[in-house]
């Protein structure tokens, strides 16, 4: 404490000491202050009056610059203001242009509108409340573009389905313009090189020239008139609904829309009328509806991407396609008029050509084709069946008479008929044929042009072509015309004169058959030398009709016989005869020589088998007659008159009525009966009995039964008579030989039951 009171008096007096050494300095500070406070005292008024001053005149800067300050702040707000609505205003201009497009219904550019708000504008207003209104505005937006799109592609597909038939047909009549632009410079061709046609079977080259210019005028008109799918139908409704639905990322979506309602539609134009059978124009609009339809669709797959696919197509093609042929098939069935079916036919290759066109594989409507092509043929037989029923009904079964040169070339005109001696002949001429043969011949003409015309189109080729005319032309000789000539023989009203010419005339047909194979091959130009070349069956058509023919004169000749043998009226229990032969018989024997004075137009073998035909039937007939059952007595003076009938039948058949016959041959027809009456006129029945079996027999042709019956009714005669007569020696010998035949012939026909 002591150190310390000692180091606190030593800063003391150190202090004291600096205080000493500065109270002057202080003092005299002190005293220059007192000196400038009168001076301080007048700055202060100075500058409190200056500063009054200052305040006063401040007052005005203060106002002017809290003027600046406010003007200051309103200048940045309004330059916030000015950027903030210049990121706003893109946003509202956008918006606003979005309202425009959807107004014009431009919803694709609409689309594209509300992508770029989305992904530019509205990121940078994100804050404001109007740009989260926008916000959720747009989804909504989006769902009424898909509606009204989809409201648009409805009404497209009800358009395009109501005016598929008129697409069609423009896709078609195009088709149809250059197939014959086609077809006519093909012909113009063919004529240039020129064809060998028969002189009267061949096509007249003006006719080519003339359709290739109407082809070429058809071309020119139709030139500035060419119409296109586009042309016919707005496509623009797919176009948008398409780009909105890939913009919106569910193209999946319409892509099914679409093919669901369009195979919806498809099945609608595939199903047909009821009636479409009945006319030409049902079958159009079937086929035109069809084509529309899938030309629309071929449109589709190429000029969008992805919305239809060629499988697709070829999936829905295919479809249709079994569709098409099982409708085809079923109502073409029902046509029954040749010229319908033709019709179809042109429709169904038109159908196709325009469908292949669009790359659409149409080779089974030609294979159903083929099968048309068959029914046709049917048509056309049918039809053809009633032309030749008309032209046998017309025709009167009489050679065709010329009277001068004219009516003579008309003829050959008509029928290749070659006579050299016919020609030499001097008018007034007849020729061997009726009327009925040369319209036949022009008639099968008709039916090959008119079976050509379905071959037409058909994308065939000549061999194939040359192949169908034949066939179809043997099924109309071997089927129909065959079947009209045998129903034509078999009528009753025919009668043996028309027999004899029909014959005649299917001798000249079937020499005609050269000619229409001739005809034939001068169409196709394929040579009849070919391997495959189907040959005409006319010889073996005409030549069974000429055997129905011939056998229809032997049936015919036979129930002649038989009507006058009807008419034979024998007093068989006449005592003598009459000396002369029976009225009906004379009357038999002069119709059959005047008949067969008719046969001499016949092939030799025809009458000579139809003469031995007539007199072994007449033969028979007579046999008959005597052995008839209800005949139950014949006396031998009817049977001294029977063999007077007999003698004037060989005296017929020696008369050689039908030349040809070698020696006796027609006698032969009447050895049986001649050997009968011989044995019964003579008596000789010892040599009979004593001779049979024995191949040298006079007897030979007698059997035991016809001896025996006839004997048998002879001898219950004899009995009869020998009431009266019983005590005549002669009598009573000639029954009791009657007796004793009949038990040797007997017990000769018992024999031969047991060994048989």
């Amino acid at each position: 404490m002591e150190k310390l009171d000692a180091c606190i008096r030593n800063h003391d007096k150190e202090i004291e000491k600096m205080c000493n050494f500065h109270h002057q300095g202080f003092v005299d500070a002190i005293t220059e202050l007192l000196k400038v406070r009168t001076d301080a005292e007048k700055l202060k008024v100075q500058v409190t009056d200056t500063n009054r001053k200052f305040q006063d005149a401040g007052k005005e800067v203060i106002v002017q610059t809290e003027d600046i300050i406010r003007c200051r702040i309103q200048q940045r707000n309004i330059t916030t203001v000015v950027e903030k609505l210049q990121l706003c205003l893109p946003v509202l201009e956008m918006y606003s242009k979005l309202k425009e497009q959807m107004s014009a219904k431009r919803y694709y550019s609409a689309l594209k509108t509300m992508e770029q708000l989305e992904n530019v504008y509205f990121p940078r207003v994100s804050q404001y409340r109007f740009c989260q209104l926008m916000i959720e505005n747009l989804p909504k937006l989006r769902e009424d573009i898909k509606e009204i799109s989809m409201s648009d592609l409805k009404d497209f597909l009800e358009s395009i389905r109501k005016h598929s038939d008129k697409i069609g047909e423009t896709a078609m009549k195009q088709a149809q313009q250059q197939k014959t632009f086609s077809v006519a410079l093909q012909k113009q061709n063919r004529v240039q090189f020129g064809k060998n046609m028969h002189f009267n079977d061949r096509i007249p080259e003006e006719r080519n020239e003339v359709e290739l210019k109407r082809a070429f005028e058809e071309e020119d008109e139709n030139e500035e008139e060419v119409l296109t799918v586009q042309d016919l139908v707005d496509f623009s409704p797919v176009y948008r609904c398409l780009h909105i639905y890939s913009v919106l990322g569910d193209e999946e979506t319409f892509e099914n829309y679409y093919r669901k309602q369009r195979k919806k539609q498809a099945r609608l134009v595939l199903q047909p009328q009821s009636n479409m059978h009945e006319t030409v124009d049902g079958y159009r609009r079937y086929f035109t509806q069809i084509v529309g339809f899938f030309v629309v669709e071929d449109h589709i797959l190429h000029v969008t991407q992805g919305l239809v696919t060629r499988a697709y197509t070829d999936e829905l093609w295919n479809m249709a396609l079994s569709k098409i042929i099982a409708v085809l098939r079923a109502h073409s069935s029902y046509c029954t008029d040749p010229d319908l079916v033709l019709e179809l036919k042109n429709l169904i290759v038109l159908f196709a050509d325009t469908l292949q066109g669009y790359g659409f594989p149409v080779n089974r409507l030609f294979d159903l084709l083929f099968e048309i092509r068959d029914q046709y043929n049917e048509t056309l037989l049918k039809k053809w069946a009633g032309v030749f029923r008309d032209i046998f009904e017309e025709d009167n079964y009489s050679p065709i008479p010329i009277v001068n040169e004219e009516e003579y070339k008309v003829v050959i005109s008509k029928f290749p008929f070659q006579d050299p001696d016919l020609e030499k002949q001097s008018f007034p001429k007849k020729f061997p044929m009726s009327q009925s043969v040369p319209h036949i011949y022009i008639q099968v003409k008709e039916f090959i042009y008119a079976s050509l015309k379905f071959s037409e189109s058909l994308h065939r080729s000549s061999t194939e072509i040359d192949d169908m005319l034949r066939k179809s032309t043997n099924l109309l000789l071997t089927r129909t015309l065959s079947s009209c000539l045998l129903n034509l023989i078999r009528k009753p009203h025919i009668g043996l004169t028309e027999l004899v010419q029909i014959i005649i005339n299917t001798t000249h047909l079937e020499q005609a058959c050269r000619y229409l194979e001739d005809f034939i091959t001068n169409i196709t130009n394929i040579s009849q030398e070919t391997v495959h070349t189907t040959r005409l069956y006319g010889l073996s058509t005409f030549k069974d009709a000429r055997h129905a023919a011939e056998g229809e004169i032997y049936t015919k000749l036979n129930q002649k016989i038989d009507e006058f043998v009807q008419l034979a009226d024998y007093d068989w229990t006449m005592s003598e005869p009459d000396g002369r032969a029976s009225g009906y018989l004379m009357d038999l024997i002069n119709f059959l020589r005047s008949i067969f004075q008719v046969f001499t137009h016949l092939p030799g073998k025809v009458a000579q088998t139809a003469c031995m035909s007539a007199c072994q039937h007449l033969s028979t007939s007579l046999m008959q007659m005597l052995l008839d059952s209800e005949l139950k007595q014949i006396s031998m003076g009817a049977v001294q008159q029977f063999n007077l009938d007999v003698i004037q039948c060989e005296l017929f058949a020696s008369s050689e009525p039908v030349p040809g016959f070698q020696g006796d041959t027609l006698q032969l027809a009447f050895i049986d009966l001649r050997q009968l009456l011989d044995l019964f006129m003579v008596w000789d029945w010892s040599t009979y009995l004593a001779d049979y079996g024995q191949p040298a027999s006079k007897y030979l042709r007698v059997n035991p039964n016809t001896a025996l019956t006839l004997l048998e009714k002879m001898k219950d005669t004899s009995k009869k008579n020998n009431i009266f007569a019983q005590f005549r020696k002669n009598d009573r010998d000639k029954q009791k030989l009657i007796e004793t035949v009949v038990k040797q012939l007997r017990s000769l026909v018992n024999g031969m039951s047991q060994h048989t």
